[in-house]
């Protein structure tokens, strides 16, 4: 819901530490010049204003909750004055609510001319699928988020899973030598369908990176008390956050 929540007046929606302060979770991979997207959530047009940001050149999407598609609009000018259409790549059940939610996009008739000029692509669901952007690999990871299961993504020496609530074998394999891992930690408390705070620190320790970040985080967690309490190489992320790794 994004902190500080709305109605709300706990210390952590009050804190004036501006790392309290969270936009719905994304991340913009930048090499070589070229911009690549994890998710548009709600506010995306703001970050990528905050960012100073101004170009993409792909998508990929992590699911279709509307925490995670609906700045998608907000891509429209990003896409015009190109040569070739914007990819955007999805599994199948998340392509559907795209273009569902979004249909005055993807109609075949009657089409807005001001509409987003996109290539929605469907991903394979078997796990080692993965896409070559511009020389790098972006590997979709299964993870599981409740009952259903969705995708994190893995590029060069950095994984990005958000929304899970547990691994599964098979994926944690893929996760091995990573110098940066950001993984869902919702809150302290256990939750149906997301990791929650000493969770996530089990399952950090387990993959080993060498840093790790958690992100979608509720405002159960003031980033200060955080600070003292995680080791050293767990950190919690926060809007605006750069990390440094090896791409490819």
């Amino acid at each position: 819901m994004g902190v500080p929540t709305l109605g709300c007046g706990c210390a952590v929606c009050r804190s004036t530490d501006v790392r309290d302060r969270r936009s719905r979770s994304s991340v913009a991979v930048q090499f070589a010049g070229h911009v690549v997207l994890i998710d548009t959530g709600p506010d995306f047009r703001e970050q990528m204003l905050r960012e100073g940001v101004s170009r993409v050149d792909a998508v990929f999407y992590t699911h279709g909750h509307a925490d995670h598609i609906l700045g998608f609009d907000d891509l429209r000018p990003l896409t015009f004055g190109k040569d070739e259409l914007t990819p955007l790549y999805a599994d199948s059940t998340t392509a559907d609510i795209l273009e569902r939610v979004f249909e005055y996009t993807f109609r075949k008739v009657d089409r807005y001319p001001t509409s987003a000029r996109v290539d929605l692509r469907r991903l394979s669901i078997a796990p080692g699928t993965s896409v070559e952007i511009f020389g790098v690999e972006f590997e979709r990871i299964p993870v599981t988020h409740g009952r259903t299961t969705i995708a994190g993504y893995r590029f060069g020496g950095a994984a990005y899973l958000t929304d899970m609530s547990d691994i599964p074998p098979e994926s944690l394999g893929r996760l091995q030598g990573l110098d940066v891992l950001v993984l869902d930690a919702l809150r302290r408390e256990p939750h149906p369908s997301h990791s929650h705070l000493a969770n996530s620190v089990q399952l950090a320790e387990l993959i080993g990176a060498k840093r790790t970040y958690f992100t979608h985080i509720s405002h159960d967690l003031a980033q200060a008390e955080m600070d003292a309490e995680l080791p050293s190489h767990i950190r919690l992320a926060y809007d605006g956050l750069r990390v440094e790794f090896k791409i490819a």
